[in-house]
């Protein structure tokens, strides 16, 4: 059974930083784009960033600066640098890994096949 699962969440302060971690079982994902959504009550997922098997990384604008993705392969892993924390950082964020082997990112939710079960962070002001 295909697992992800999502830790390092927590409620911070504004200016705060995290880590947070996806560890996946089952299945090694070393070959697939692995990425973080995020999502807060009644608005869509959003994409926060997406890592390429070979470490090749795009990052949404919206946090771009402050937050990045990275990956162990080796421990089927990846990961979240949340730096300069805001309260609109607040969300579920959530891990997602795609089968896919384009040589374009995937940013949309049905492109993914794996998700966790998320990790909230909250951000207070």
């Amino acid at each position: 059974q295909v697992q992800l699962v999502e830790s390092g969440g927590g409620l911070v302060q504004t200016g705060d930083s995290l880590k947070l971690s996806c560890t996946a079982s089952g299945r090694a994902f070393s070959e697939d784009y692995m990425a973080w959504f995020r999502q807060v009550p009644g608005k869509q997922r959003e994409l926060v960033a997406v890592i390429s098997s070979g470490g090749s990384t795009n990052v949404a604008s919206f946090v771009q600066g402050r937050f990045t993705i990275s990956r162990d392969n080796a421990k089927n892993t990846v990961y979240l640098q949340l730096n300069i924390l805001q309260p609109e950082d607040t969300a579920v964020y959530y891990c997602a890994a795609a089968l896919s082997r384009s040589n374009y990112f995937p940013r949309e939710i049905d492109q993914f096949d794996y998700w966790g079960q998320g990790t909230r962070v909250t951000v207070s002001s």
